[in-house]
């Protein structure tokens, strides 16, 4: 194989990803106007559906000039050499293999993230403060990305030094230690996310005493679960938008309310919320997608060693110069069908979950308030309530609303 044909393939690769997302979002448009099964039709009313049919078709629209963006621009960085360019600015600053791979991973987050900015600010300033989501000041919101820039040099930069560390004192075999240290830092990150980086863009504090928390602590009593750490996050400083999480383990393991989910739902509602979050933990679920992701991540790297020093990856990219880091940009680019196949065997995964932990929930709590928290929570939202099944089963890692309904309506025992 020649490098032309594997910059072709390439090539074909990236247009063939896009034409797909292309034909799945129009497919997924011509259902926007459907009408609300029976189960549904207390989500919205006309004014409030009026509305979620208006989001819809704005933020489609949006998400087909960002993605031909995306294309375009990836395209005549490809066609007019750019990786030879950047690289060659960065072997200007450094002799080093770490330190060009960090200089010019770092021209290229940067440049990338500028050249996107424009369209993340419509997004929030205009769509989003359109349909009333948006809380975000503009300081806020640049502020957001320079911590993003600093987080992202620091951490994946280090990472990035010792990988390619790694391949120059072991050469093949740099995978089982690359694979090691992300292991580690997966299973840190996991364990200390929520108190090590999310106060550096968020306040948390402790749920106070009230009856939300003694019918919370109630609740986890019942199941035998013990929760200590119940925080609410400020989330609505940057939107109208709710959630909550569950991260940790052991001692570490914490739930995490918005306070829009607070503000949103009523008391029991919260907890239904809280008892699929605990469904999570008690099935299991948290483990093994943590474990998944270790696994992928060490059949990804190893992949990654068969072909880091094949010469054609830099040469494919019209990089004259093979090195570590353009060998990494153009197996990413390869590597896509197979991440498609394993994001689709994940987001299968991922819907049996929640199924799993709305079955715990109507189990050990009730299934109605579960049911009215998904409602009242995509009318919020201004969900799209009737989306194609193919573009349910390629991008949705939840069920839909209609079929969370369903089967939480349907009586069967499953703790």
């Amino acid at each position: 194989m020649t490098a032309t044909t594997l910059f072709y393939i390439i090539i074909a690769i990236i247009s063939i990803n896009f034409s797909v997302d292309t034909i799945l979002g129009a497919l997924n448009a011509k259902h926007f106007n459907d009408t609300l099964p029976d189960e549904l039709k207390d989500v919205y009313d006309t004014e409030a559906y009026q509305k979620s049919q208006n989001y819809k078709a704005v933020t489609y629209k949006f998400s087909i000039r960002t993605s031909a963006f995306s294309l375009a621009l990836t395209l005549i960085f490809l066609a007019f050499d750019g990786f030879e360019y950047i690289d060659t600015i960065a072997r200007s600053y450094s002799d080093s293999p770490i330190g060009n791979a960090l200089i010019f991973f770092g021209i290229i987050m940067i440049g990338s993230d500028i050249l996107t900015t424009p369209f993340a600010y419509y997004s929030t300033f205009v769509i989003e403060t359109q349909f009333g989501f948006n809380k975000t000041t503009r300081k806020l919101f640049f502020l957001d990305k320079l911590k993003g820039w600093l987080m992202t040099a620091v951490v994946g930069g280090s990472i990035l030094a010792l990988i390619i560390w790694f391949y120059n004192i072991s050469g093949t075999y740099f995978w089982l230690y690359a694979w090691g240290l992300v292991a580690v830092f997966t299973l840190f990150m996991n364990m200390f996310y929520s108190k090590l980086i999310v106060p550096l863009f968020n306040k948390q504090t402790p749920l106070e005493e009230g009856p939300l928390r003694d019918k919370i602590s109630a609740y986890a009593e019942t199941v035998g679960f013990k929760l200590d750490k119940i925080f609410v996050i400020d989330g609505s400083k940057r939107s109208t938008k709710a959630n909550a999480y569950f991260s940790g383990f052991g001692s570490e393991k914490r739930v995490t309310l918005y306070d829009t989910l607070i503000n949103d739902l009523e008391d029991e509602e919260i907890v239904a919320v809280l008892a699929h979050e605990v469904g999570h933990y008690k099935k299991r679920h948290i483990i093994f997608n943590l474990c998944a992701s270790i696994l992928l991540t060490g059949l990804t790297l190893y992949l990654l060693s068969l072909f880091i020093s094949n010469p054609l990856l830099s040469n494919a990219l019209g990089v004259s110069t093979p090195s570590f880091h353009i060998g990494l940009i153009a197996f990413g680019l390869l590597y896509a069908p197979i991440s498609e196949i394993t994001g689709l065997v994940m987001h299968l995964f991922s819907r049996a979950f929640e199924y799993q932990a709305d079955d715990y929930a109507k189990n050990t709590y009730a299934a109605a308030p579960l049911i009215s928290s998904l409602k009242k929570l995509s009318k919020n939202n201004l969900s799209n309530l009737t989306p194609h099944p193919a573009y349910v089963f390629m991008h949705y890692s939840h069920p839909t609303l209609l079929q969370r309904i369903k089967n939480l309506k349907t009586i069967k025992n499953t703790i």
